[in-house]
């Protein structure tokens, strides 16, 4: 009888010699943060460019169309890309290059459904507002045709294709924003960004030689619905809660409230830079890891939530050492408000870095229902907390309400890592009979 193994698991193959391991897990490694590097540094360009550009209301609005364009994205990668690197990661050419097909075609799909919606949605609200969301919805497609390649890549250990891509998008990138600074509003800058991310999404095709397949894509979700739906729900309720947290501080205290955050957020930039880097190859990585050394799973991600904390930690504390006028150089008129949230921002991405430690073995050991229950309570945490403090304290206020929500959440993530790894140890252990 072959032993049990828990819910999405894949068999334990033989481990490769130590040495070569190490080195090619490295390797893997390095691309990811080399990847999230060169996106993050295209999206913090864009950032600081409208912030000093456009002032702290626009910038308000600019970073309300982002955060919409966050749940999207998320609702792409829960369905299409987050079952794709959990079972396709490592596996023959043949079988990765048909899930690709069809995983790309569903994030294809969702973008244009969800864009229609965004375009409707934005030419009904007209304003400020409007035409930001109306140019998101537009563009949609693209970005989340994009991000789909670099999934892809990663999960077929060709980190190096993906950050080409990233950077074909970043040069892509520097046209696209002198046409917009022409313009001089916000939808004009949220066109540049798409436009140039759509560039970069037509390159994935030639990179691959796939093809994506939107005509597959209910077939996709019919063979991932154990996971996808799943993922879904968890992935929506994380940038959900941002979304619903930004449109409170919006309501609550102002949109210069809303661009406030995201330039404290900027700041943070060059460190969640290696925090989404890392994020893109710990899921692959940790599930290499379950099927080659299963016994070393749980302190792979204590290492890797562990230093990620750390590392926030010091970067946060460098940041407190920035003098006013660099800050004034780098985010003009947003320093001041931004600079406050500092600390609370630190503390709150260290509590992050901590989870996504064990947010990664439980994805590898395809633990959907235990990563769904921890996501779905630190979403409601973090709202709560973002708009408790908020109605406090103001904006500090909802810093600080959000940072406890974080380590909170980062707790409940760990205590469910450690029952998983309790009941697939119990699970693969035969029960010893007495007669």
């Amino acid at each position: 009888m072959t032993p049990m193994t828990t819910e999405g698991e894949n068999p334990r193959t033989p481990a490769p010699p130590a040495g070569s391991a190490r080195r090619a897990l490295v390797g893997r490694l390095s691309w990811g943060l080399a990847d999230q590097a060169a996106s993050s540094v295209s999206n913090f360009v864009v950032g600081i460019y409208v912030a000093r550009s456009l002032g702290v209301t626009a910038f308000g609005v600019f970073s309300l169309a982002w955060v919409t364009y966050g749940v999207v994205l998320n609702v792409s990668r829960g369905l299409a890309t987050d079952p794709l690197v959990v079972r396709f990661s490592g596996v023959p050419d043949a079988s990765w290059r048909g899930a690709v097909a069809r995983s790309t075609g569903t994030a294809l799909g969702v973008g244009g459904a969800l864009g229609t919606a965004c375009l409707v949605a934005g030419l009904g609200l007209g304003g400020r507002v409007g035409p930001a969301f109306a140019a998101l919805g537009v563009m949609l497609p693209g970005l989340l045709l994009q991000d789909a390649w670099r999934f892809s890549f990663f999960a077929a250990g060709a980190g190096r294709k993906a950050f080409v891509n990233d950077v074909v998008w970043g040069v892509a990138l520097v046209p696209a924003m002198v046409v917009a600074a022409r313009a001089g509003s916000v939808a004009a800058f949220v066109l540049a960004w798409g436009a140039s991310a759509t560039v970069a999404a037509g390159y994935g095709y030639v990179q691959s030689g796939i093809r994506p397949r939107m005509a597959q894509a209910r077939e996709w979700l019919r063979e991932q619905r154990d996971l996808g739906y799943r993922y879904l729900v968890e992935n929506v309720s994380l940038s959900g809660a941002s979304q619903l947290r930004a449109y409170g501080l919006g309501a609550i205290i102002g949109v210069a409230a809303v661009g406030a955050v995201r330039g404290a957020e900027l700041l943070m930039g060059p460190f969640l830079a290696v925090l989404m880097g890392l994020s893109l190859v710990t899921v692959p990585e940790a599930a290499r890891v379950l099927r080659q050394a299963p016994h070393r799973l749980g302190k792979f991600c204590l290492l890797l939530g562990g230093g990620q904390a750390a590392a926030a930690l010091v970067w946060g504390s460098a940041l407190l050492l920035v003098p006013g006028r660099f800050g004034e150089m780098v985010l003009g008129d947003v320093w001041h408000s931004a600079s406050q949230l500092i600390v609370p921002i630190t503390f709150s991405v260290a509590g992050a870095g901590l989870g996504t430690g064990a947010a990664a073995g439980l994805r590898a050991l395809g633990a959907a229902r235990r990563s769904l229950r921890c996501q779905l309570f630190a979403s409601a945490c973090y709202v709560s907390g973002g708009l408790g403090g908020a109605a406090a304290a103001g904006t500090v206020g909802s810093a600080w309400g959000v940072a406890a929500a974080t380590i909170s959440g980062s707790a409940v993530w760990w205590l469910q890592l450690r029952s998983a790894l309790r009941e697939r140890h119990r699970n693969l252990v035969p029960e010893v009979r007495t007669s």
